[in-house]
Protein backbone atom coordinates (compact mmCIF):
# COMPACT_ATOMS: atom_id res chain seq x y z
CA UNK A 1 0.00 0.00 0.00
CA UNK A 2 1.01 3.27 -0.77
CA UNK A 3 1.41 6.23 1.68
CA UNK A 4 -0.86 8.36 -0.08
CA UNK A 5 -3.23 5.28 -0.15
CA UNK A 6 -2.97 4.69 3.42
CA UNK A 7 -3.84 8.33 4.11
CA UNK A 8 -7.09 8.13 2.34
CA UNK A 9 -7.86 5.07 4.55
CA UNK A 10 -7.66 7.28 7.70
CA UNK A 11 -10.02 8.64 9.91
CA UNK A 12 -10.46 12.39 8.73
CA UNK A 13 -9.26 13.58 12.29
CA UNK A 14 -6.05 11.52 11.50
CA UNK A 15 -6.06 12.48 7.70
CA UNK A 16 -4.77 16.22 8.63
CA UNK A 17 -0.90 15.14 10.15
CA UNK A 18 -0.26 12.66 7.90
CA UNK A 19 -1.02 14.55 4.80
CA UNK A 20 0.79 17.83 5.39
CA UNK A 21 4.08 15.11 6.76
CA UNK A 22 3.43 13.53 3.00
CA UNK A 23 2.98 17.07 1.23
CA UNK A 24 6.20 18.35 2.81
CA UNK A 25 8.58 15.81 3.73
CA UNK A 26 7.88 12.41 2.80
CA UNK A 27 9.74 11.26 -0.24
CA UNK A 28 11.60 14.41 -0.62
CA UNK A 29 15.41 14.70 -0.65
CA UNK A 30 17.07 15.79 2.45
CA UNK A 31 19.46 18.18 1.84
CA UNK A 32 20.36 20.08 5.60
CA UNK A 33 21.18 18.05 8.65
CA UNK A 34 19.29 19.63 10.92
CA UNK A 35 16.17 18.41 9.29
CA UNK A 36 17.94 15.15 8.69
CA UNK A 37 18.43 15.13 12.93
CA UNK A 38 14.84 15.50 12.90
CA UNK A 39 13.81 12.91 10.84
CA UNK A 40 15.95 10.25 12.82
CA UNK A 41 14.69 11.46 16.27
CA UNK A 42 11.09 11.05 14.66
CA UNK A 43 11.85 7.26 13.29
CA UNK A 44 13.91 6.53 16.53
CA UNK A 45 11.09 7.47 19.09
CA UNK A 46 8.14 5.85 16.84
CA UNK A 47 9.50 2.16 17.39
CA UNK A 48 6.46 0.37 18.93
CA UNK A 49 4.43 3.19 18.39
CA UNK A 50 2.04 4.50 15.39
CA UNK A 51 3.46 7.36 13.08
CA UNK A 52 0.01 9.46 13.86
CA UNK A 53 1.52 9.21 17.25
CA UNK A 54 4.88 10.61 16.34
CA UNK A 55 3.73 12.89 14.07
CA UNK A 56 0.41 14.00 16.56
CA UNK A 57 3.69 14.58 19.33
CA UNK A 58 5.96 16.07 16.68
CA UNK A 59 5.67 19.67 18.59
CA UNK A 60 7.10 18.02 21.85
CA UNK A 61 10.23 16.80 20.17
CA UNK A 62 10.61 19.95 18.90
CA UNK A 63 10.51 21.42 22.12
CA UNK A 64 12.85 19.21 23.56
CA UNK A 65 15.31 18.70 20.71
CA UNK A 66 16.09 22.60 20.25
CA UNK A 67 13.60 22.72 17.31
CA UNK A 68 15.84 19.76 15.81
CA UNK A 69 19.22 22.13 15.83
CA UNK A 70 21.76 19.91 16.24
CA UNK A 71 24.12 22.78 18.31
CA UNK A 72 21.19 23.87 20.26
CA UNK A 73 20.82 20.07 21.41
CA UNK A 74 24.02 19.54 22.53
CA UNK A 75 24.57 22.94 24.43
CA UNK A 76 21.45 21.74 25.98
CA UNK A 77 22.80 18.28 26.81
CA UNK A 78 26.02 19.33 27.83
CA UNK A 79 24.98 22.26 29.71
CA UNK A 80 22.15 19.22 31.77
CA UNK A 81 25.35 17.55 33.01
Amino acid sequence: MSYCTFINSLKPNEQNVHREYHDKYYGFPIHDDNELFCRLILEINQAGLSWTTILNKQQGFRKAYHNFEITGTKKKILNAS
